[in-house]
């Protein structure tokens, strides 16, 4: 799943509590710099991505004319390029490798800045950390779909991309996510 920079402080988040009460990793500053490191590092990875993206769109903008004269797939070749450019900047486009590389940078900035201790394997911290990137990404969806239905189920109606709109969504999101144990 592509993530949005919005949903960093959340992934993060969840990573500072599955660490917590994994039974094998001491928290030694308080969940806030586990969570902290974590959003940035996701935060930076999602910028990456985006970055990667929109080169993408302006070499496919720039090739519009021919594009069309050629009766190309742009979808197509928006994802052919964007899995070029990844490649040539060394960004993990696989969902599975990416959420892994990120849950070793996480892990290892973690040691880095003395926020966690443990007796265990760094696989083992590793492999929790990768659980709470890949299950935030599995609930993301179904999450997503209540809080839109919750909406249009309001007496009034809300006008989607409305600032009343991302407010009344962001508030049910946070309250979905306390109900996964997400928050």
């Amino acid at each position: 799943m592509k993530f949005k920079l919005a949903h960093a402080p959340y992934i993060g988040n969840k990573i500072a509590l599955d660490l917590s009460t994994c039974g094998f990793v001491s928290v030694l500053h308080g969940l806030e710099s586990i969570t902290k490191i974590a959003q940035q590092i996701i935060a930076k990875d999602i910028e990456e991505e985006a970055h990667i993206e929109e080169k993408a769109r302006d070499l496919l903008e720039e090739n519009l004319d021919e594009i069309e004269f050629m009766q190309a797939d742009e979808h197509q070749l928006f994802w052919r390029i964007k899995q070029k450019l990844a490649e040539q900047e060394n960004f993990i486009l696989n969902f599975e490798d990416r959420y892994n590389n990120l849950a070793h940078k996480i892990l290892n900035a973690l040691f880095e800045e003395d926020c966690i201790d443990s007796a265990t394997s760094e696989t083992r911290i590793v492999n929790v950390i990768f659980k709470a990137i890949n299950g935030y990404a599995k609930i993301y969806n179904s999450i997503e779909n209540v809080v839109q239905e919750r909406i249009a189920n309001y007496k009034r109606k809300i006008i989607f991309g409305s600032e009343e709109y991302e407010l009344i969504f962001d508030k049910l999101y946070q309250e979905e996510l306390k109900k996964k144990g997400f928050l």
